[in-house]
């Protein structure tokens, strides 16, 4: 009783196939030779032989002989039956194709099952099966697969949402809430066109990226997850317990410290492509578990790293798109090298009047407070620049800009300025609107990184619970020498976005985070027995809605005898019925 009817309906046909004698969940390979969309590109209309009554041409007639055979699987998503003949749309992992099914081709002998009970009845929605035949166009002009052998390769025991247009192309019935679409996203990929491309074109983009960098001489490498100190970012970490060792470790908020101890230890270039996690807030453009590409590389800066940056994203827009301008919201997007380069306090001093460069810790506190800036005494200085540009600036960068010259307060990571003072060699890159990248010229002066940390942690010492705390064995690594390094890191679920045009994240996430699905409360069984409600009653009163005792209270209780009488029916249940009186007394 737990299941719909469609969901019985399915179970009964899979009993019925397997009391034929048919394995619904066969372990043997079945050989795909060809997909949908490349048999479509590939067809070839056999030669005209003639004209017909009307004038119009006659083509030679399709057959096994004349026509590529194809060894095609996929899923059913579409039956139509004609009685000895049926046409069905088969989904494979490129797209999908017509197939035309002929009783008497798959059954050549006298023994019909296949079609008459396997493919007409027992086969629903969503199944999965493998068809062996010929290619062909049909009269109405599409391209289809004529079977000449079918096998059942796995059976669907849940139906699929099924998206209906009518016939001015209005939708009915779609799959689009988006909370149901992140949570099933097999069910999603399944019959929404177009959602499957996206995460393609991820794929694409990672790809190109990974190109470019091993083709430059770069070594792709990996480090610690779990980590004892959370560092390389300013952020809330997650915390986890290792129980061999017995200490709490952080999942990483970054993979910057460890690939700079890999410069220390002679490395040239290295980078990692991988997850970081935040315990932060969720939005459309923030999600705790995301994927960075943090690049590292010796005796470079970062002048040549906006250089690299912008060549870099030009080369991957045009490998996705075919371009290096993408569309987003009605504004074109161009990756066209060079990009502006704009110092921060100069986008603040643009976009609000004020001059925040001479400016105490306290004075811009005050200026963020005028600009209505939500602030606290927990802010320092860096952050309190962060706020008001965010706040004031950050959305009205569109085109691609490198945002340089970062205050010192801002960068505990970052070499400092060569000739501007209180500056650093930093930028973050604004595309549409939000930071794509954040790179340095790193900081490699083990004394100064020392002190930036002390900083960092008088801030902790003051509430900021994403201050970074010391890594002592980072400075110790520094000591031992770190070449001129550049580094960057580029959000990769951002940048997907921007290629792909979406707005959420979770657009360009297979899974994103959500919170557990929440289910409909429920009294146990032993509120309903001390209401008297028999215990075989309790299951069907839970399928007619009733999941609390309470809900019970005020209700007809004819009503209620009615429902029962209709699922103990339904269900075919050996169960006694009640009278009205026994309901009247539940519903007191």
């Amino acid at each position: 009783m737990e299941l719909s009817e469609q969901e019985i309906v399915r179970r009964n046909n899979l009993q019925q196939l397997r009391d034929l004698g048919i394995n619904p969940y066969p372990a043997a390979e079945y050989p795909v030779n060809a997909w949908s969309t490349d048999i479509i590109k590939d067809f070839v209309d056999l030669p005209i032989i003639g004209k017909d009554e009307e004038g119009n041409d006659v083509r030679e007639t399709a057959t096994p002989e004349n026509s590529p055979n194809v060894s095609i699987a996929g899923r059913i998503m579409s039956k139509r039956i004609m009685g000895k003949a049926a046409f069905a749309e088969l989904q494979d992992s490129k797209g999908r194709i017509q197939v035309y099914v002929q009783r008497d081709a798959i059954c050549p002998d006298e023994n019909k099952d296949l079609y008459n009970i396997v493919f007409k009845k027992c086969l629903d929605l969503g199944d999965f099966i493998g068809v062996k035949g010929y290619v062909f166009r049909t009269k109405t002009g599409e391209i289809s697969v004529h079977v000449q052998e079918m096998t059942v390769l796995s059976k669907s025991l849940k139906p699929l949402p099924i998206v209906k247009t009518d016939a001015e192309g209005n939708v009915f019935d779609s799959f689009d809430d988006p909370e149901l679409r992140y949570r099933q996203r097999y069910v999603d990929l399944i019959v929404n066109q177009g959602v499957k491309e996206t995460f393609m074109k991820r794929a694409k983009i990672v790809r190109k990226m990974r190109n470019i960098l091993d083709e430059a001489g770069y070594t792709e490498v990996e480090t610690p997850t779990l980590q004892s100190i959370p560092g390389g970012a300013t952020a809330r970490p997650f915390i986890t317990h290792f129980n061999a060792l017995n200490i709490d470790m952080y999942m990483r908020i970054a993979t910057e410290l460890y690939l700079k101890r890999l410069i220390v230890g002679d490395f040239e270039g290295v980078y990692e492509i991988g997850k970081n996690f935040r315990n932060e807030g969720m939005d459309k453009t923030h999600n705790p578990e995301f994927t960075c590409m943090e690049l590292y590389i010796s005796y470079k800066d970062l002048n040549w790293g906006m250089t690299f940056t912008e060549n870099m994203l030009e080369q991957i827009c045009t490998a996705v798109n075919g371009k290096p301008e993408v569309e987003i919201d009605g504004n074109v997007i161009s990756f066209k090298a060079p990009f502006r380069r704009l110092p921060i306090l100069d986008a603040i001093k643009e976009k609000t009047g004020y001059d925040l460069y001479p400016m105490s810790e306290d004075e811009i506190r005050e200026v963020a407070k005028k600009l209505d800036i939500e602030v606290d005494e927990t802010m320092g200085k860096g952050k309190l620049i962060d706020e008001i540009f965010g706040e004031t600036c950050e959305g009205t960068f569109i085109q691609p800009t490198f945002i340089i010259d970062y205050p010192v307060e801002m960068s505990p990571l970052t070499k400092m300025h060569r000739s501007k003072p209180g500056l650093t060699e930093r930028f973050e890159l604004m595309v549409n609107g939000k930071e794509l990248a954040n790179a340095y010229s790193e900081l490699n002066d083990p004394i100064d990184q020392e002190e930036r940390f002390v900083e960092q942690m008088k801030l902790a010492d003051k509430g900021d619970d994403e201050a970074m705390i010391i890594d002592q064995d980072f400075l110790r690594a520094l000591q031992y020498g770190m070449p001129p390094t550049f580094g960057i890191g580029i959000g990769i679920d951002r940048l997907v976005m921007l290629l792909t045009g979406k707005f959420a994240i979770g657009e360009v996430m297979l899974f994103p985070q959500m919170k557990p699905e929440v289910k409909a409360p429920r009294d146990k069984d032993e509120l309903f027995l001390e209401k008297g409600i028999p215990a075989a009653i309790i299951p069907i009163l839970r399928k007619a809605g009733y999941n609390l005792v309470q809900t019970l209270q005020g209700e007809n209780p004819a009503k209620i005898q009615q429902q029962i009488i209709e699922i103990i029916k339904k269900y075919k249940l050996d169960v006694e019925r009640p009278s009205q009186d026994e309901i009247k007394r539940w519903c007191e």
